[in-house]
């Protein structure tokens, strides 16, 4: 099959964003104050250009990353992987049980992620891998997918996939 010439378009809406609380642990008795962030995320996509003219729909690609976004968003971000964090459930709380701390939560407020840290390049990962599990995808010819997460201006992780 004769591969098509590649293009990369690249998303970077002004809604492609959440805020969140987290804190970063550092060891098994050291950890970032509890705080939160205004996350921005973007993304572009590496894909081949059809005989249409186009690579796919991309509004599609909008509307999926701003769902991922938006199940983020005004929530307290746990990392449930993490060796030095230990979680505990009780009438509607949760606590982040850290080194000699118990921290309470109130459990709607709380988004448990399969991480081990909180951090812009795990939920760089985390995103990416949540894209490319997308249905809307399929069929497209994606070559490559890089995807962003900014936790202020000017820092930015990113997380990258390419077909063989």
């Amino acid at each position: 099959m004769a591969k098509h010439p590649l293009t990369r378009i690249e998303i970077s809406k002004e809604y492609l964003n959440f805020s969140a609380g987290h804190f970063t642990i550092f060891s098994s008795v050291a950890r970032e104050n509890l705080h939160g962030h205004n996350f921005r995320v973007r993304c572009a996509v590496t894909a081949g250009i059809g005989a249409d003219g186009m690579t796919f729909d991309y509004v599609v690609l909008k509307r999926v990353l701003r769902e991922l976004c938006d199940a983020l968003d005004e929530r307290m971000l746990l990392p449930e992987l993490s060796p030095y964090l230990r979680i505990e459930r009780g009438e509607g709380m949760v606590f982040a049980c850290f080194d000699r701390e118990r921290i309470p939560f109130l459990e709607r407020d709380v988004l448990l992620l399969p991480l081990r840290n909180i951090t812009i390049e795990a939920l760089a990962e985390l995103l990416l891998a949540r894209l490319r599990d997308r249905p809307e995808l399929i069929g497209a010819d994606v070559r490559g997918i890089e995807l962003g997460v900014s936790s202020g201006l000017g820092q930015w992780a990113y997380s990258t996939w390419e077909s063989e």
